[in-house]
């Protein structure tokens, strides 16, 4: 399809990616560390408020001559953008910032395993499931509560869908536009639960300043970059490099929240890396994958 092209189109996808995994670890440390004070599901609603207003701004979408399928498209991964960060805040409200999405990153890594179709990647699922297991007796002494753990791996399941849906999403709808209408949905689904617990905050300068950063951090400039980068890649080649993230979620909670994990949670996290590195890198990347 020719239609606009975004600047972001001019830099490399991997430069991309990792522009975007930087972001949204960072962005997510500095909104846990509002949570004292915020209710998460605030937070996340704020976020996605901010990107769907600069999306919108700077897309422009053009909705006029889109098909069923396309709105289909963009609906769901609107829909999959608000369950994932919902779900993964909850978490972070619960357990460490690497810890979570170390088990939140389980979603692209069985993504990965999947399109490869090769025996020896049960290999790197056993080691996937160690370092579940890991996880699981580092955190017996409270550090890893059962509802963060649940909540990580339902932000995992729709991490993984919004991998298809925004690679398919970016070849239906040209620039942003799609990732625009997405964040949109998105914002609409959460509005009940912000309305219902955000009270006062909501109308709080500060905390809509803060949130404002957040989205700008979390949601615009990653997903911007990610969106641009699965025009070109295919989803096990972006998993490959999305398996920074469990780290830099480590390092951002060191940073901006002082969470210091275990030499076991250290473990863990490295196990799920390994496993996701070694399970994408046996796929063949080809050219990107038809409408």
């Amino acid at each position: 399809m020719v239609g606009r092209k975004s600047s972001l189109a001019l830099v490399s996808p991997v430069w991309l990616v990792l522009i975007g995994i930087l972001s949204v670890q960072f962005g997510a440390g500095i909104a846990k560390s509002l949570f004292d004070e915020v209710a998460p599901t605030t937070i996340v609603w704020l976020r996605l408020v901010t990107s769907a207003i600069v999306l919108s701004l700077v897309a422009r979408p053009v909705l006029r001559g889109r098909t069923r399928t396309d709105w289909l498209v963009a609906v769901a991964l609107g829909v999959s953008l608000g369950v994932m960060n919902w779900a993964i805040y909850q978490s972070f409200q619960r357990i460490p910032l690497g810890l979570a999405v170390t088990l939140e990153f389980l979603g692209p890594l069985t993504l990965a395993v999947v399109g490869s179709r090769r025996a020896r990647d049960l290999l790197w699922v056993a080691l996937a499931a160690l370092g579940v297991a890991v996880l699981g007796l580092a955190g017996s002494g409270g550090a890893l509560s059962l509802a963060g753990a649940l909540f990580a791996l339902l932000a995992g399941a729709m991490w993984a869908s919004y991998i298809l849906l925004s690679g398919a999403t970016g070849r239906r709808w040209p620039g942003l536009d799609g990732l625009a209408v997405a964040s949109v949905v998105a914002t609409l689904l959460l509005t009940p639960l912000a309305l219902a617990v955000g009270g006062s905050d909501l109308v709080d300068p500060r905390i809509l300043l803060l949130g404002a950063a957040v989205g700008l951090l979390s949601s615009v400039i990653p997903y911007s970059c990610e969106m641009v980068a699965l025009r070109t890649i295919r989803p096990s080649v972006f998993s490959i490099l999305m398996s920074l993230e469990p780290a830099a979620a480590a390092l951002a909670g060191i940073v901006v929240l002082g969470e210091f994990l275990s030499l076991e949670q250290w473990l863990a996290l490295v196990c799920i890396v390994i496993a996701s590195v070694g399970a994408t890198r046996s796929t063949r990347p080809v050219a990107p994958a038809p409408d």
